[in-house]
């Protein structure tokens, strides 16, 4: 007969309490294993995928070697591939195609972006046309005169931007812009360099836009990479946390947490007549309107005196270019005509084809994000007319009768009524 391993009555206790101990010990050394490799797992994906996102090494590789071989020419192209004076910080690209990152140059901070794919149209879900089926920097050929590259820049700006009377003044200020070396002409590199920028509407709105306040400044390019004004606040607000630790923040508890991290109400409120103020800018300037396809917090920002500072406009497009694009685009629904995320046409069910007239203006999707941020923490004695304010700006829409004077209206009001309650302060 076989022993039994306790034996005894008085051994039956400790024998007990010694299997549970082993089991509980098993259990946790499993548990724990898992969790190790649950989180080696997500790292790994994580890693792989910021080494997707940031291809700054690739990014300067090709446009240096266009550099060194003559093809384009640029302010910073020598900075960036003969004295390394210009480099690449922290990451913040959000799409393999689009790289932007905190750089230097010559000890002065900027934000360097720098295109992987060509944008020859916009995008509406489908890829680009992969790089490798397009001749980068093919255009003006040599021989080209400045005269026959001026037309060229005017027949672009007219296809973007509609037959506005003024387009020749954009012409020539677009011709001071290439001319980095200031040598008063425009070679064959800056001639290259300046149209593939001018493919992008980020940089054209650059340009546009150079005096204004919200509009950061142009530095430098070189092909199609360009360095602009840096941003000491990239986020309209929110808190900046490593990768690793946002993967375990909940995306409902990081939008609370973020609206914890906000500045005190008056500066908040300086902040957002700056993105009222760039919504005027933008609509109707002095080259057509411009619409705001992707109004999300990360691609606004402000600096140290709280004052707006636009960080991303890859997605503010030219009204004229994107009714021609997308009217015809065929669709099952509404949802097949959004560009971005903020710009909307309805689907005619009877042509099953994209209208082109957009439903909701600039001012109604700014007023959307300015909501939350300005109602919490709003003083009590207006917080009852802000609401009705930002309510009545967040039902404009485009079609509506007299939307013009509607737009002007409500603008100004939410204007006045903010610095009349800042003006005094010392956070203003």
């Amino acid at each position: 007969m076989a022993r039994s391993l306790c034996p005894g009555a008085w051994l039956r206790k400790p024998c007990y309490l010694q299997a549970r101990f082993s089991y509980v010990r098993m259990k946790y050394l499993f548990f724990s294993w898992l969790a190790v490799f649950v989180g080696s797992w997500i790292i790994y994906v994580q890693y792989s995928t910021y080494t997707e996102l940031c291809r700054g090494k690739d990014c300067k590789k090709i446009i240096c070697d266009k550099y060194k071989t003559g093809v384009i020419d640029g302010p910073a192209c020598n900075s960036l591939c003969v004295t390394e004076t210009l480099y690449f910080g922290k990451c913040l690209s959000t799409k393999p195609s689009n790289q932007m990152y905190l750089g230097i140059w010559d000890n002065l901070p900027g934000v360097v972006k720098c295109q992987m794919e060509q944008a020859l149209h916009l995008d509406f879900g489908t890829e680009l046309e992969p790089r490798k089926e397009i001749v980068l920097f093919d255009k003006p050929t040599r021989g080209t005169t400045v005269q026959k590259f001026k037309e060229m820049v005017y027949s672009l700006f007219k296809a973007k931007l509609g037959d506005q009377g003024n387009l020749s003044e954009l012409v020539n200020l677009i011709l001071t812009v290439a001319d980095g070396d200031k040598d008063g002409q425009v070679s064959l590199g800056e001639a290259k360099s300046t149209w593939a920028l001018l493919q992008l509407n980020e940089f054209l709105l650059m340009v546009i836009l150079q005096d204004k306040e919200h509009t950061p400044k142009l530095m430098g390019f070189c092909g199609d990479l360009y360095v602009m004004e840096s941003v000491e606040y990239t986020s309209l607000y929110g808190i900046s946390l490593p990768w690793v630790i946002e993967l375990f923040i909940p995306s409902g508890f990081r939008r609370s947490m973020d609206q914890l991290f906000t500045p005190s109400w008056p500066r908040k409120a300086k902040i957002a007549i700056g993105l009222l103020e760039f919504v005027e800018d933008v609509f109707h300037g002095p080259y057509g309107n411009f619409l705001m396809c992707d109004t999300s917090a990360k691609n606004l920002g402000y600096n140290d005196k709280y004052d707006l500072k636009m960080v991303d406009m890859r997605k503010i497009v030219p009204e004229t270019n994107l009714k021609e694009l997308i009217k015809d685009r065929h669709c099952e629904s509404d949802l097949d005509c959004v560009y971005g995320t903020d710009c909307r046409t309805s689907c005619d069910q009877s042509t099953m084809k994209c209208t082109s007239e957009v439903i909701q203006p600039n001012l109604a999707k700014a007023c959307q994000l300015l909501k939350d941020y300005l109602l919490r923490g709003a003083p009590s004695e207006i917080r009852e007319e802000l609401e009705k304010q930002l309510y009545s700006c967040i039902a404009l829409k485009v079609t509506a009768n007299q939307m013009e004077m509607e737009h002007s209206l409500i603008l100004n009001n939410l204007k006045t009524l903010l610095w009349k309650k800042i003006s005094y302060t010392n956070d203003s």
